[in-house]
């Protein structure tokens, strides 16, 4: 076919062979059409039109103020702005580390060729596509407060007092977390079984033979196999933790008393309950900022730290 092809370029005039040329490069672009086209009208002319937002005072009926740098200074100046980037921290930082670790500690255990393992893998991953709405539903009546709450039965059999997990200031947010955790570590398990086959077999059997243990075998031969998917899973999660929405919107909707707000949560009270579009469009910016700085950190530290 692509003999064919060649031949008959070469009985055509210069100028056809270029125009022919020129339209098989433009076949890929008319199939992309659709999704482009898609993409420019759904999420990057809204981007542009966020950016533009967040210098004006938006009024719906008398007409946008331009305001320049006001909204920024309004929210590195309020402290519910600031406490709900703390908590989107917290949650970012323990979420990516819970989800890594225990991520990596079950696809060790169930890592190998046995048949059930295919179903022990499957109904570990299934947590990650049920939606997160309904996650968080469940979640919620799991953590009623009272004793009979599923949880707070469960830790009856040791003999401790319920817990009040979402209804408390103190807990509030570590039960978010929780939450996080156990949907994200299925899939960090996944792609760390991925990262798995990939290592050298022959390591592990050299490494038995010089009488390595199996901890030795884990610290000089699996982790350093792995670090390049560590860096891509603690890059994904960290960008999962600042920006979650529906886990603390459906768990706590920010409470009790903000202990729990992070920042999808106030921007959008900002932009829908409040009006303040304008502020709220440049958290936004402020958060996109700031996942777009954590991943330049993430992929300089991980270059560095390149073989």
């Amino acid at each position: 076919m692509s003999m064919t092809l060649v031949r008959e370029d070469k009985r055509l005039s210069p100028h056809r062979r270029q125009t022919r040329r020129r339209g098989r490069r433009l076949v890929p672009w008319l199939f992309l059409a659709p999704a482009l086209i898609l993409f420019l009208y759904f999420k990057f002319i809204p981007m542009f039109e966020n950016l533009r937002m967040s210098f004006f005072k938006v009024q719906t009926f008398l007409g946008d103020e331009f305001v320049g740098l006001d909204n920024y200074r309004r929210l590195m100046n309020d402290d519910a702005f600031l406490s709900a980037m703390w908590h989107s921290v917290v949650l970012a930082v323990g979420a990516t580390i819970g989800s890594l670790v225990l991520g990596l500690v079950l696809a060790l255990l169930i890592e190998g060729t046995a048949r059930h393992l295919w179903f022990v893998r499957t109904a570990a991953f299934l947590p990650v596509v049920v939606t997160m709405a309904a996650v968080a539903e469940i979640w919620r009546i799991m953590y009623h407060p009272a004793e009979s709450g599923l949880i707070n039965s469960i830790i009856g059999f040791f003999t401790i007092d319920p817990q009040p997990f979402l209804s408390s200031e103190d807990s509030s947010l570590l039960s978010i977390m929780g939450m996080m955790i156990w949907r994200g570590t299925p899939y960090d398990m996944m792609i760390f079984l991925a990262g798995l086959v990939g290592v050298d077999r022959t390591l592990y059997e050299a490494a038995a033979v010089d009488g390595a243990s199996t901890w030795q075998r884990l610290w000089n031969i699996t982790l350093p196999a792995l670090r390049p998917v560590f860096w891509i899973l603690a890059t994904l999660a960290a960008i999962r933790g600042l920006r979650v929405f529906v886990e603390v919107y459906v768990l706590t909707n920010g409470g009790p008393n903000g202990s729990s707000e992070v920042l999808m949560t106030l921007i959008y009270k900002m932009g829908f309950q409040s009006n303040e579009l304008g502020v709220a469009a440049a958290g936004c910016i402020v958060l996109f900022a700031a996942t777009l700085a954590l991943t330049i950190v993430v992929q300089l530290m991980r270059r560095r730290q390149a073989p």
